[in-house]
């Protein structure tokens, strides 16, 4: 193929794109890329991709899959921020008991 064309493709194919960061599924390919993975890319590397035949623009169906399964793991990794804050203390009966059995020491009054 011809650098002008190659570069003029990618160019019609980018103008013709309308997402800012659209998502591609990728298609399998002679060296090795494996068929069905969805990502979020620049319109310039969608293009590119589009072109060289090594993606299309992914359809509704695998794009409401993407973003729940991105949503999903922004879920998990929140709980996993939230597991690692959590702070628990352990204490025994006898610990409990002698802490609810003391009285609270009150302000004097007139002391504030």
């Amino acid at each position: 193929m011809d650098l002008k064309q190659y570069f003029k493709k990618i160019k019609d194919t980018e103008a013709s794109i309308e997402e800012h960061y659209p998502l591609i599924a990728s298609l399998e390919t002679a060296d090795g890329g494996k068929p069905g993975a969805t990502v979020e890319v620049s319109r310039r590397e969608a293009a590119r991709a589009i072109v060289e035949n090594r993606a299309v623009l992914a359809n509704e169906e695998q794009k409401k899959a993407y973003f729940e399964q991105l949503a999903a793991r922004k879920k998990q990794a929140e709980k996993a921020e939230l597991s690692h804050r959590l702070q628990i203390a352990v204490i025994s009966d006898s610990e409990l008991r002698s802490a609810l059995a003391k009285p609270e020491k009150a302000e004097p009054k007139g002391s504030r």
